[in-house]
């Protein structure tokens, strides 16, 4: 079960993370505050969580507190919640064909569905060390030990079972709007796929009436016969509406419920999963983020737990709705997609579609709109058009080294770049400002994420030596800082994993005050407080051989959104920004940090 840590560690750990963003008074009136709160409100609300805790041993303290904070948040999900992360491309060229790619991923992901529903999927184990655990024989031993007892046999060789209490939500859901709050809404009977193509909306079953599969070539003949139909686009696209906020399309919705288009609309919430098809080549990776992390809102629909997005050239993604589940079990599933279609393809480019009549088996979905939901359609497109017009998103790819250099040189990779980003912001804007890691807490029975706090008092340190002060170190006194900062960075990374981070701790505090119809405590009313919630760097990270890029756009408007990964010999930056934020520079000034921390770990001397 995820702990409650100790009130007292997460006023501390709170006060560490505080530390580096204020100046002397600021910090002694928070930690003043923190104080009171630790002795008084804070303690009886602790106790209260504590206890409540113990009342529900089937589930995590966060799960409940969690789910309402995506759910009631009322920004569009779209550029706000819903992340993308992007496929590799196929090895063998011939099979990135747009419909070859298509009914391949497709059979893929209907094949990991079954295999999950009928109980067959391998559990998710985080190895901590492989060689031992990660083998034939410990499946076969484990296998026979009581399931009470099972996870503790995986202890005794590093091996921790993740929580996989959020896969059921893959398929079959979708994040319903409704006023002041949404659902989420499942339905595991229906057996047809959405497909999106010039935005209009087909459907077609993908699972017969005995529940198998249906043939890959049939499959294959109904998404040609789509991506063959030449109907005009609509001239009022219902897409749009998932990018409205919440309360907006909650109200259209209705409107929509009311009007005659309920059935067509059950088909949608209903459907497997959501199938986009786009109609034109990626031309860079910058139009690659683009695409998948928004695209065109006509042939997308947001709400759905996930759409899988397949353009002209068969680039392929996954963009995701965030309140259901976290980014561990979509790159499971994503996983799992790139290595079946890519090593057991269903079709192959020379695979004729089977004879049979897609005009019968697939159903294009209509849709009657009124005046007022034309008029929704045409708001919502003009509000999502300006956004999407504001929004940057660039990358850098650096190529002088990457995870084996710095575990020769005893450092951690994840420390290291977010030491980078740290040295980059202060050279830039000249400040330390809040920043967010997300780190999974799934060895925990429903476990959400925890948030590691990359700056502290020892990157501040660090980066103002680099920064401001070259010529009064040496490098042994550079290569020190960076020993420094990596260590810290590791504490902070195993305790955010194994649930003793202080963020989701205050923010279930937090909520229970307010559920109980208190006054918001002093505490949480400081200025810090806010500040160390506004996180204006945020950041994910995630490295996987099905995955070529991800991200996210920034969770402020003044932020930058910050998806990485470190691979072995390079490491790979996607910074989104709106206009208060240089995102292009910040990369520039990614990679100088880069740069200069390599050079110093190498032993050079390095150049002001």
């Amino acid at each position: 079960r995820l702990p409650v840590p100790k009130l007292e560690d997460t006023i501390m750990r709170y006060l560490n993370a505080q530390k580096p963003l204020l100046n002397d008074d600021q910090f002694r009136k928070t930690e003043e505050l923190a104080h009171a709160f630790e002795k008084g409100i804070g303690r009886e609300l602790h106790e209260q969580l504590v206890a409540q805790d113990n009342q529900n041993k089937h589930t995590s303290y966060i799960t409940g507190p969690w789910f309402d904070m995506y759910l009631k948040a009322r920004e569009p999900i779209v550029l706000n919640f819903n992340p993308f992360m992007s496929f590799n491309p196929d090895p063998k060229s011939e099979y990135n064909d747009q419909l070859v790619r298509a009914t391949n991923m497709t059979v893929s992901a209907i094949r990991f569905m079954k295999t999950f529903r009928a109980g067959y999927l391998e559990p998710e184990v985080f190895h901590l060390n492989p060689e031992k655990s990660d083998t034939e024989i410990f499946k076969k031993i484990i296998r026979f030990v009581p399931s009470s007892v099972s996870w503790f046999g995986a202890y005794m060789v590093n091996a921790y079972p993740l929580d996989m209490s959020q896969y059921f939500r893959l398929f079959n859901s979708t994040r319903l709007p409704k006023l002041n709050k949404d659902e989420l809404y499942t339905d595991e009977k229906a057996k047809h796929l959405l497909v999106l193509r010039n935005g209009n909306f087909y459907v077609f079953d993908v699972i017969d009436r005995d529940g198998n599969m249906l043939k890959p070539s049939e499959i294959q003949a109904h998404l040609k016969y789509i991506l063959s139909d030449n109907s005009p686009a609509p001239a009022f696209p219902l897409g749009y509406l998932t990018s409205e906020n919440r309360d907006t399309w909650a109200l259209l919705r209705k409107n929509l419920l009311e009007n005659g288009s309920e059935e067509a609309l059950q088909k949608v919430d209903s459907a497997i999963f959501c199938l986009s098809l786009d109609d034109f080549p990626i031309k860079d990776l910058v139009h690659l983020s683009h695409t998948m992390l928004h695209g065109d809102a006509a042939n997308r629909w947001y709400d759905k737990s996930f759409t899988l997005i397949i353009t002209k050239d068969g680039t392929a993604a996954i963009n995701f709705e965030h309140s259901w589940g976290d980014g561990v079990a979509v790159l499971r599933f994503q996983n799992e997609v790139f290595k079946d279609s890519t090593t057991s393809p269903a079709i192959s480019p020379q695979s004729q579609p089977a004879s049979v009549d897609s005009s019968r088996a697939v159903q294009k979905l209509d849709f009657k709109l009124n005046d007022a939901l034309k008029a929704g359609i045409t708001k919502a497109k003009q509000k999502f058009d300006a956004t999407v017009e504001s929004l940057s998103l660039d990358m850098i790819q650096f190529q002088e080294g990457g995870k084996e250099l710095l575990k020769q040189k005893k450092v951690s990779p994840d420390g290291v770049a977010q030491l980078a980003f740290q040295m980059a912001f202060l050279r830039q804007y000249d400040q330390t400002v809040a920043t967010y890691e997300s780190c999974s807490t799934a060895a925990f029975k429903h476990g959400r994420t925890e948030t590691i706090r990359p700056a502290s008092v020892h990157t501040k340190k660090c980066s103002e030596a680099f920064v401001k002060e070259l010529s009064k170190h040496s490098t042994e006194e550079l290569q020190n800082l960076i020993v420094e900062c990596s260590k810290y960075h590791g504490r902070l990374t195993k305790e955010a994993a194994m649930g003793q981070g202080f963020d989701r701790h205050l923010f279930s505090l937090r909520y229970l005050a307010l559920s109980k119809g208190l006054a918001l405590p002093e505490f949480y009313q400081d200025q810090a407080y806010a500040r160390l919630n506004h996180n204006i760097l945020s950041t994910s990270t995630l490295v996987s051989p099905a995955v070529q890029l991800g991200g996210f756009g920034p969770v402020v408007s003044d932020g930058f959104g910050v998806g990485y990964q470190v691979q072995d010999d390079w490491i790979g930056c996607n910074v989104s920004s709106y206009p208060a934020r240089n995102g292009k520079e910040f990369l520039q000034c990614i990679y100088k940090s880069l740069e200069d921390i390599f050079n110093v770990l190498k032993g050079k001397k390095i150049a002001s």
